[in-house]
């Protein structure tokens, strides 16, 4: 029986030497495979009170989208700086190359809504990271970050939980 992780393809040296890079687009192509996902990252939360449902640009938008609708409960958009047209606050980050700026509407989170944050991902962290800010500069509660995928060895997971976030990751890959 197939998991999660086989329809996870491995890209060596994309974006460039030395990454193996986890592309979960053959995950999203096959209908098992993304049924699969959705309900096993929608598991944990079974019973759990959540308002909204974050995703981060990009691919945390297809999962996020999805696992809101599953909960009945609104979908939130975290972007790149400039992508979105209302009034917005903004979040700085460190890549592994640089810096980046994300963004969220000033109004999509009211104070005290709780809040499922989604990604396909946890690398390096620092989108998760600024996505969480944002969320409770706006007065959001966090429930829990769900990812796909955890790449324990950049240690992302224990830096948010030591931020006292609650992760879940479906599978995990060694290496970058």
């Amino acid at each position: 029986m197939k998991q999660v992780q086989d329809y996870i393809r491995t890209i060596v040296d994309f974006p460039h030497e030395g990454i193996m890079f986890r592309d979960v687009t053959t995950l999203f192509a096959d209908p098992r495979g993304f049924r699969m996902a959705i309900d096993q990252m929608l598991h944990p939360y079974a019973g759990v009170d959540i308002d909204k449902v974050v995703g981060l640009e990009a691919r945390g938008f297809i999962l996020g989208g999805a696992i809101a609708h599953q909960l009945s409960v609104g979908f939130v958009p975290i972007r790149k700086k400039g992508k979105l047209p209302g009034r917005t606050i903004s979040q700085e980050y460190t890549l592994e190359y640089g810096e980046a700026i994300v963004e969220i509407h000033e109004d999509a989170i009211q104070p005290g809504e709780r809040v499922l944050v989604v990604d396909d991902l946890l690398a390096t962290g620092g989108t998760a990271e600024a996505g969480i800010k944002l969320i409770e500069r706006l007065g959001g509660e966090i429930v829990s970050c769900a990812f796909i995928i955890d790449l324990p060895e950049l240690g992302w997971r224990k830096r948010l939980e030591a931020m006292g976030m609650e992760v879940n990751a479906l599978c995990s890959f060694e290496g970058m």
